[in-house]
């Protein structure tokens, strides 16, 4: 089957690829701005870093030492969110995995995703917005955690034309968030 045909049906675009640990970590800062709990998590992680960095400025100000624990907890907090969402991609990758090569096919009816033990098709309801990124596409559940996210990796499309097609697909039956 040519990836990426205009059938006689309407536009398809088709995706074949391996699932890599950086699919799911794209996919996940792509899900980051739409869900209101870690929006606020940034926020209030932005105001803490401000109070931390004004305490350890009036503290050296004032001749002091450095507050070690507030430091240490800073480093914590930065380190939990460096490497979680690294761990939860890698969790992700090493379920995916285990569906051996990933067939996506998008038409305007919708989207089919095939593996080694997976087949599940789509209405374009059920995952309603989406997102692009220089990674990819990344299609997002309605509800307001984005439980559920379909992966079209950029990468795993033939022909470079066909990022314009699936864009034009995903536009006709999607929000763009």
């Amino acid at each position: 089957m040519d990836m990426g045909r205009d059938d006689v049906a309407g536009r398809v675009v088709e995706l074949e690829y391996r699932p890599v640990v950086e699919d799911f970590a794209a996919a996940l800062r792509a899900r980051r701005s739409l869900v209101p709990s870690t929006r606020r998590q940034l926020w209030l992680l932005g105001i803490a870093a401000f109070f931390t960095v004004l305490a350890i400025a009036t503290s050296l100000a004032k001749g002091g030492s450095l507050p070690i624990p507030l430091i240490a907890g800073v480093g914590a907090v930065v380190v939990f969110l460096v490497f979680v969402p690294r761990i939860q991609a890698r969790q992700f990758q090493r379920l995916a995995e285990r569906r051996g090569v990933i067939r996506v096919t998008v038409t305007d009816a919708g989207v089919t995703v095939a593996g080694d033990d997976l087949f599940t098709s789509l209405n374009w309801t059920v995952q309603p917005r989406y997102r692009e990124t220089a990674d990819g596409f990344y299609m997002f559940s309605p509800e307001k955690n984005a439980a559920h996210f379909t992966l079209l990796p950029k990468r795993a499309l033939r022909d470079p034309a066909d990022a314009d097609r699936l864009r034009a697909i995903l536009d006709a039956h999607l929000s763009r968030v």
